[in-house]
């Protein structure tokens, strides 16, 4: 009899696991994916754009998905173009989504972004769920930075000419200078 109440025991604990596991596999899964990009329209300028990529690998919906980046302080960041936060109505299985915004800073130094909160609603569950973007990396704001070093075309144009005439001409002069190797047969033959 014991024996008996241990195994409806352990089949109504696994019953119960099974369930869960069936309810989790049945719901959104949100995945975020946070990139910035600097650029200098003037000197003494920056301007941060910051894109946010959201995918649902979930197998259900998520409704009501509102991303909020609020990791650029207002004492250091102007908002330029767009917002810092966005709301969809819904995120279906496999769908994706994006969010841009554009920042601009004249205050120099080193910046540490968090990374940004996608707050969603399932139907299944009352409380809102949480997932966050990835991080980024440290930016350095109008840090100096070396110039790089660009191929420069306008030598190949001044100058692509006239390394090419001296390479057929030593071309030719080579051929006419370096001896046949059939005339040597014949002349071997000959004797």
């Amino acid at each position: 009899m014991a024996r008996s109440l241990a195994l409806v025991a352990l089949l109504l604990l696994g019953l119960a696991a099974a369930a869960a596991t069936a309810s989790a596999a049945d719901a959104p899964f949100v995945v975020a994916h946070k990139k910035v990009s600097l650029s200098r329209p003037k000197p003494g300028v920056e301007r941060v754009a910051v894109s946010l990529d959201l995918y649902n690998q979930g197998s259900a919906t998520a409704y009501d998905v509102t991303i909020n980046d609020d990791s650029w302080p207002t004492e250091a960041f102007e908002l330029v173009t767009g917002e810092k936060s966005k709301t969809l109505e819904r995120l279906d299985p496999g769908a994706t989504a994006s969010h841009t915004f554009v920042l601009e800073t004249k205050t120099q130094g080193r910046f540490q972004g968090s990374p940004a909160v996608i707050t969603y609603r399932v139907p299944t569950k009352t409380a809102l769920q949480e997932a966050y973007s990835t991080p980024i990396f440290p930016l350095d704001i109008l840090a100096e930075r070396p110039p790089e070093k660009k191929f420069e075309w306008r030598l190949v144009a001044k100058y692509g000419s006239l390394v090419s005439v001296v390479s057929f001409v030593g071309v030719f002069i080579y051929l006419v200078a370096s001896p046949s190797k059939s005339s040597s047969k014949a002349s071997k033959k000959r004797r």
